[in-house]
């Protein structure tokens, strides 16, 4: 009874944007909210030595952007909610794909100036195939911007989502006076940086009182009277049922920076968002209320205190309940392990726990057992679903620039490669290193850390490859003569899985005709 009732106080979601959209200050401000802190972080700021909660590596605050996906949990109104801030930029796409597997549900998080961006497409298009309930938020709204009914058409035609406002803007950038939930039917009035206090909040239940214009003024009033009948007329009721499958987004519009907006979003979702789901795995579903624990590891992170050198698997907790010193099953290992520290996260605090229930993400202090998509059970042997890793984009010769430290490079390297920032690739002809990544930023990013973490330096040399395919092939004299006839093109990725490394889109379609015994793959389920 007891793992029921704490599944039900769960609601474990994720934060997706494009770049500089106000995520990790929406993160920010939600965590304020929730009592988690007491004073929110300026992310850009370098002018305030405080940087956002949710960036934390040493890169981020200097470039003011989020490169890694970060977990915080806090309580907020009896539930316990588990926020996991991922990364806009594209470059660090995998991570937040491999993150969306990890959440029961997404906040979208919209500049009203620019609205619907590319990055924001592809990763709302990997939240529907997987039907994960979407709510938006709009930001910005102390800013001048698009039109709020343009802005809805917008979420409607590029993102293919049925839209529902719960919350409509009164007026915008200088004209801005406010909002008026629709869901709570309340008006709120905009303080700029206020700590939106109670006397913020008028309730109005009938928009046709004189009160509007006592607050708002007689113009703005007037407007908000239309919008919010055409809004009523046009857009469906919210439909509990139907967003929880996926299929109706709630919109609020908001200025995260000032506070604003905020509360209303996190009073909603509270109510309405789902509590753990089921996940599928190879073998079957698995329920989040079944007795036996189940989990699977999305996320590993090297590095998170430089001083102890320690790596922590981010691990989702399925079903059952997770016990610390409990021996459980490391499936693709197929041995027993025992947890003595496993912790419960605040962005880079830790909190050691003693038990963990369906919805929370715990992280396991890891000696070099765990990849990424590794499932641990009470004992079943089960394997997740859906945790890829892409085929690379951008390659490059990794060299050593300090041949003392050839020791400190090699751990390095291996050790970032297994948080799946990037692959690192062995050719067979020469043993050359060549890192691959999905984007070119990176790059920087590895050099940085290596740097800094590991003491180690590293210069790149340019490859012009085109792409980096797995390949297997049940027929051994087949493989052996594409082996023999591509020895130059071919490498082992850090598992020991044979890659061909394709110099062109004619080369690879070359190889494919001239071998069709042979398979390639553009992902690795790993």
């Amino acid at each position: 009874m007891k793992v029921l009732k704490e599944i039900q106080k769960r609601r474990t979601f994720g934060i997706i944007s494009h770049p500089d959209a106000g995520k990790t200050t929406l993160t920010e401000k939600l965590l304020l909210f929730g009592g988690a802190i007491q004073v929110a972080g300026a992310v850009k700021s370098n002018k305030i030595k405080r940087s956002a909660t949710s960036d934390f590596m040493e890169i981020e605050r200097q470039r003011g952007i989020s490169v890694a996906t970060s977990v915080m949990a806090f309580e907020y109104r009896g539930l316990k909610i588990n926020i996991l801030d991922t990364p806009g930029h594209q470059d660090f796409a995998e991570d937040t794909y491999r993150t969306l597997t990890a959440v029961d549900s997404v906040i979208v998080v919209i500049d009203v100036a620019k609205g619907v961006e590319a990055q924001t497409e592809k990763l709302v298009e990997v939240c529907r195939m997987r039907k994960t309930p979407i709510m938006v938020f709009i930001n910005k709204l102390d800013r001048e911007g698009l039109d709020a009914f343009d802005l809805l058409d917008e979420l409607e035609q590029k993102l293919g989502l049925t839209v529902r406002p719960l919350s409509w803007p009164i007026g915008m950038g200088q004209r801005f006076k406010g909002v008026y939930s629709l869901y709570e039917q309340k008006l709120v009035l905009f303080r700029p940086h206020g700590k939106q206090k109670e006397e913020d909040t008028i309730e109005i239940t009938d928009l046709k009182s004189a009160d509007l214009e006592k607050h708002v003024g007689e113009a703005a009033a007037r407007e908000l009277r239309e919008e919010v009948r055409m809004v009523e007329e046009v857009y469906p009721p919210l439909d509990r049922q139907a967003y929880l499958e996926g299929e109706l987004s709630p919109v609020f519009f908001g200025s995260a920076i000032n506070n604003f907006g905020v509360r209303e979003l996190l009073d909603c979702f509270v109510e309405i968002a789902p509590a753990p789901l089921p996940r599928i795995t190879e073998e079957r579903m698995v329920a989040p209320g079944e007795d036996q624990f189940a989990g699977f590891v999305f996320k590993i992170h090297a590095n998170m205190d430089p001083k102890h050198r320690d790596r922590i698997a981010f691990l989702r907790v399925c079903s059952g309940k997770f016990q610390r010193n409990t021996n459980y099953l490391h499936v693709r290992q197929n041995r027993k392990m025992k947890f003595a520290n496993p912790t419960s996260f605040m962005a880079d605090k830790k909190m050691v726990i003693d038990e963990a229930f369906p919805g929370d993400v715990i992280g396991l202090y890891d000696s070099g057992n765990f990849k990424i998509g590794d499932t641990v059970t009470e004992g079943e042997v089960l394997h997740f679903k859906g945790i890829p890793s892409f085929s690379p984009e951008q390659f490059r010769y990794v060299n050593n620039a300090d041949p003392m430290k050839y020791k400190q490079l090699d751990k390095g390297l291996e050790q970032l490669m297994d948080e799946g920032v990037a692959q690192l690739f062995i050719k067979e002809d020469n043993g050359r290193k060549i890192i691959g990544t999905v984007g070119a930023l990176q790059f920087d990013v590895i050099q940085y850390r290596l740097e800094h973490e590991y003491g180690a330096r590293c210069s790149y040399e340019p490859l012009n490859l085109y792409k980096a395919c797995w390949i297997t092939c049940d027929d051994g004299k087949a493989l052996k003569e594409f082996l023999d006839r591509r020895r130059k093109d071919i490498a082992r990725d850090k598992h020991g899985q044979l890659v061909y490394l394709a110099e062109s889109a004619w080369s690879l379609k070359m190889a494919r005709e001239n071998h069709p015994r042979v398979e390639f793959h553009f992902k690795s389920e790993f």
